[in-house]
């Protein structure tokens, strides 16, 4: 048993939109992500995407329009739903996905994602 201090986390690491597995439960991973400026438009065709606001503001853009989303709210986009994260300033995130998705979805790309960070 341990336990997880997001604070911490966040200090070993400085770059942006690159996500860091700090847990896994079942088959999803949580990510820790630092965010600032526009993402790609993609989406995720077989699963849901978490978005946990620990820090900051974060817009997320659908086709359907946008919501913003604050310091200690979280929002649920459904599978197969293109969107797009935006944060005008540094936005600190709790992501959660189910194991192996890629950052940019269906999109082709790197798919940052899959380094953890120590304990």
């Amino acid at each position: 048993m341990r336990v997880i201090n997001f604070r911490k986390k966040f200090d070993q690491f400085d770059e942006l939109w690159s996500p860091r597995i700090i847990a896994q439960m079942n088959d999803n991973d949580f990510k820790l992500v630092r965010i600032k400026g526009e993402f790609e438009w993609h989406s995720h065709s077989d699963t849901d995407e978490v978005f946990i606001v620990l820090d900051g503001q974060l817009v997320l853009e659908m086709r359907a329009g946008a919501v913003t989303i604050g310091s200690g709210e979280m929002f649920v986009v459904s599978a197969g739903v293109e969107h797009r994260p935006v944060a005008e300033e540094e936005c600190r995130l709790l992501l959660i996905e189910k194991q192996g998705t890629s950052n940019t979805g269906d999109q082709p790309g790197a798919g940052k994602g899959k380094v953890g960070i120590p304990a």
